[in-house]
């Protein structure tokens, strides 16, 4: 078992590696099937775990209120969500022999009610709200810097322009959680109760 302080350098860092493996995978012009989109995905996978260890940490450092309670468990959904997202790629790339079978099977399994919204729209939209919300709660407590809930929300947007800017999401969030990976923060001796 890692510590939260290793969760919050790992997760960040294997996001990033699926951005690079990503960006090195889409050379050729196509984006798997293969080795190189697997064993990003199984990085991203890998991250994900981080995440939500992160998640409960940051739960904890903000006092386990009502509002970081529920930005937890909505983080972890979104974070279940993605991972989802990401199996069915993973599963998609074994069973498709080129890029063109990939789209065909991706369309057939979007076509899916309730697939869409679940794992490639809405569901994943909570992971990335809530991370936000409890660095918002760790920056009011001065736990985090002012500006890191910035970053990290400049770093969600990034992807969303181009997903070649995934490592530079995961540059903003090493960034924005140095003070939870250098030492170990302690929320201001007042209790917050929103």
């Amino acid at each position: 078992m890692t510590t939260p302080r290793t969760a919050f350098l790992a997760a960040p860092a294997l996001m990033g590696a699926y951005g690079l493996i990503r960006i090195a995978d889409g050379l050729d012009g196509d984006h798997g099937p293969g080795v190189a989109w697997t064993a990003g995905h199984l990085c991203f996978l890998a991250g994900l775990a981080f995440f939500v260890q992160g998640f409960a940490a940051m739960r904890t450092m903000a006092g386990r209120n009502r509002l970081s309670t529920a930005g937890f468990w909505t983080a972890t959904a979104g974070a279940v969500t993605l991972g989802g997202q990401f199996l069915i790629d993973i599963a998609v790339g074994f069973a498709s022999a080129d890029r063109a079978e990939m789209q065909e099977l991706f369309a057939r399994i979007q076509d899916t009610p309730g697939m869409l919204p679940v794992f490639y729209d809405f569901g994943p939209l909570l992971f990335f709200v809530a991370q936000l919300v409890l660095a918002v709660q760790l920056a009011s407590r001065r736990i985090l810097k002012p500006w890191a809930p910035v970053l990290m929300l400049a770093g969600t947007a990034l992807p969303l322009v181009d997903k070649d800017l995934i490592p530079v999401t995961a540059v903003l969030l090493l960034i924005s959680f140095a003070p939870l990976y250098r030492g170990r923060p302690s929320p201001r001796p007042e209790t917050a109760s929103a």
